[in-house]
């Protein structure tokens, strides 16, 4: 892992996510970017005017947690980029830009600085980066190392895709992953899908050496399932696709990857799914 780039806008749960992205660089030997985006309007004078101090403020700001944190990396660099536009679009930008392996995102907090954008911009950071997403919510106990990560397999195609990312975030922590097979249906030939597919999983960690487990759960709504069995085992992450299976639950609730993002208290890891000819599958 090369770079990763962190959103900050200054509330807790920015911090949050800067404090991850240093313990997952220490472990890759990356180097960190903050990026903040001035999402002010200056089309007049006077908004041009307030819309410079925050910039300038911003900048203050900025440089200050670049001097309190630099010292927390073992290696690599922390630096800083300001932009200005939608924050889901210029943080994507600058990861394109950077050629960014990761982009880590808070989204709760309050910050007192200007009104706080993370919350509201998180699903749509995730919609648009060219990269895998982790978002965390404040309040996450960063005492504890990462330990246990959680694979939810469904019967979609790409669900499988999120696999060796998160082999890798294993290999990097020593971490032990769960494999949860989510039956969404009492139809035969789908649960078998979830079968073989947890199988493929299965052989995948084998032949990479990875410590797992793998259960099977019944799940009227996979967002809710996922969250509850994370918290009964005490998970440090979760890995998800942006576009899963869709059941009649999650269809009324709002998109899977949205409700992981905006419920879940464990951090997230959203992979976009790659397109793969149908042949190939």
């Amino acid at each position: 892992m090369k770079e990763i780039i962190v959103a900050i806008d200054f509330s807790k749960g920015s911090l949050y996510a800067l404090e991850l992205a240093i313990d997952i660089a220490n472990k890759t030997n990356a180097n960190i970017m903050m990026v903040w985006v001035d999402s002010q309007s200056d089309s007049d004078t006077d908004q041009f005017s307030a819309s410079n101090e925050i910039r300038n403020d911003a900048k203050l700001h900025i440089e200050k947690i670049q001097n309190d944190y630099q010292s927390k990396l073992v290696s690599g660099t922390l630096s800083y980029k300001l932009r200005k536009g939608r924050v889901y679009s210029e943080i994507a930008n600058q990861a394109k830009y950077n050629d960014a392996d990761l982009i880590i995102a808070g989204t709760h907090g309050a910050s007192g600085f200007e009104k706080m954008w993370m919350g509201s911009n998180a699903f749509r950071i995730v919609t648009y980066a060219p990269c895998p997403v982790i978002t965390i919510r404040y309040g996450f106990n960063f005492n504890k190392k990462l330990e246990k990560i959680i694979l939810p397999i469904d019967s979609s195609t790409d669900t499988r895709q999120k696999v060796p990312f998160a082999c890798k975030m294993a290999k990097y922590f020593g971490a032990e992953i769960h494999i949860l097979g989510l039956y969404t249906t009492t139809l035969k030939a789908i649960r078998r899908k979830v079968d073989t597919y947890v199988g493929q999983v299965e052989h995948y960690l084998d032949e990479n050496q990875t410590k797992y487990v793998s259960n099977f759960l019944e799940a009227d709504n996979t967002t809710t399932t996922t969250i509850e069995y994370s918290q009964q085992v005490n998970a440090d992450l979760i890995v998800i696709m942006t576009e899963q299976e869709k059941t009649a639950a999650n269809f009324w609730l709002g998109p899977y990857a949205q409700q992981m993002v905006n419920n879940s208290p464990i951090p997230v890891l959203s992979i976009q799914p790659i397109e793969i000819n149908n042949s190939a599958r």
